[in-house]
């Protein structure tokens, strides 16, 4: 069973993985992570984000192993991310990491931008998980505020609007939902709610 969760940044899609992954016992993976990896070769390697080419390099030198979350996370790497996620051959590089991992015996719950309509068409259930802008932004500012980071409601409201766009708008795989997706608005669920929500659509898409 392929579980397949796409949403903006924010939307409560990680989390909800994380959650489903462990009610199933399938592994998870946060495929945003990849990007972020990515980028932050390309950053510490001192070169631009958007050198297309130093970013697929750093792209296909990417393990699953490599994952230092905690150089991984914040506001920077998020927006740095969404620069490399925009080079439609970053995306043509990390596809088929992504896709191994789907198709691993028993399955597994991937969340991302894409995951239904490009990586996993196939999967078994397609989630579109969202909120409003506001509630998102409310959300990235409570979880930089709990790593010590300095925020500003405002600026994070600005910068999940930036990166809606850029998502939404790339050439390559843009942020939207797949026809067979079942749209999930957690604006006004908590993460039980949401959980609830997101059980009740796999089981009847797996005909449970």
């Amino acid at each position: 069973m392929i579980i397949a969760l796409d949403g903006p940044a924010a939307s409560g899609k990680g989390t909800l993985a994380r959650r489903l992954a462990a009610h199933f016992g399938l592994p998870h993976l946060d495929t945003g992570l990849l990007y972020r990896a990515t980028a932050r070769a390309v950053l510490d390697a001192g070169e631009r984000l958007d050198d297309e080419r130093r970013a697929v390099e750093a792209a296909r030198g990417l393990a699953l192993t490599d994952f230092d979350e905690a150089r991984l996370r914040g506001a920077e790497m998020g927006e740095a991310a969404s620069v490399v996620a925009a080079i439609p051959a970053v995306r043509e590089a990390l596809a088929d990491m992504q896709r191994a991992f789907a198709r691993r015996p028993g399955g597994a719950v991937l969340d991302g931008r894409d995951i239904g309509t490009v990586i996993c068409p196939e999967a078994t259930a397609k989630i579109f998980v969202t909120a409003s802008p506001e509630t998102r932004a409310r959300r990235r500012a409570l979880e930089l505020a709990g790593r010590g980071e300095k925020i500003d409601y405002n600026e994070v409201l600005a910068d999940i609007r930036k990166r809606d766009a850029r998502d939404s708008g790339r050439s390559s795989a843009p942020l939207v939902a797949a026809a067979d997706a079942v749209v999930l608005d957690t604006t006004a669920l908590d993460v039980e709610g949401a959980l609830a929500a997101a059980l009740r659509i796999v089981g009847a898409r797996a005909g449970d």
